[in-house]
């Protein structure tokens, strides 16, 4: 096991530095990337989930409604982590030929509305089957 270990380590750190390797001609540009993100997480990301996770906690008390409302809000933030370079991009810069052209503040948009009707979905039919059985609960001698 620890030979399994020690290899696995080799070939991380092989292609640790091999990465490193590629990132040096492109340095002086990556170095906004590399340095902003933790900067705008640590300032503004952070802060703001907090401030959502106290607000849900005195906002929703029932847990499987706040489970799904959390899952939702982590949905949310994957999705615009991932259309953030796409959103970017300058409309001077030329077009990635990697990237097909699309109207991608548009695709995040629906995508967002999907998600959170289907949570509303979700958090409507819990909140009609929870009523029901308080019903019937009540409806019992």
């Amino acid at each position: 096991m620890r030979a399994v270990r020690l290899l696995l380590f080799v070939v991380g750190a092989a292609a640790t530095a091999y990465g490193g390797w590629l990132l040096l001609p492109q340095l002086g540009t990556a170095m906004p990337w590399l340095i902003g993100g933790p900067v705008l997480h640590d300032v503004l990301v952070a802060p703001l989930v907090g401030l959502v996770g106290l607000a849900l906690g005195r906002l929703v008390t029932n847990r499987l409604r706040r489970a799904w409302i959390v899952a939702g809000l982590m949905a949310s933030a994957t999705l615009l982590l991932i259309a953030v370079p796409l959103l970017w991009r300058p409309p001077s810069a030329p077009p990635n030929p990697g990237l097909p052209d699309r109207d991608y503040p548009l695709g995040l948009a629906v995508g967002l509305a999907v998600l959170w009707a289907a949570i509303a979905v979700v958090l409507v039919v819990a909140t009609t089957v929870d009523r029901r059985v308080a019903d019937r609960r009540t409806d019992r001698p």
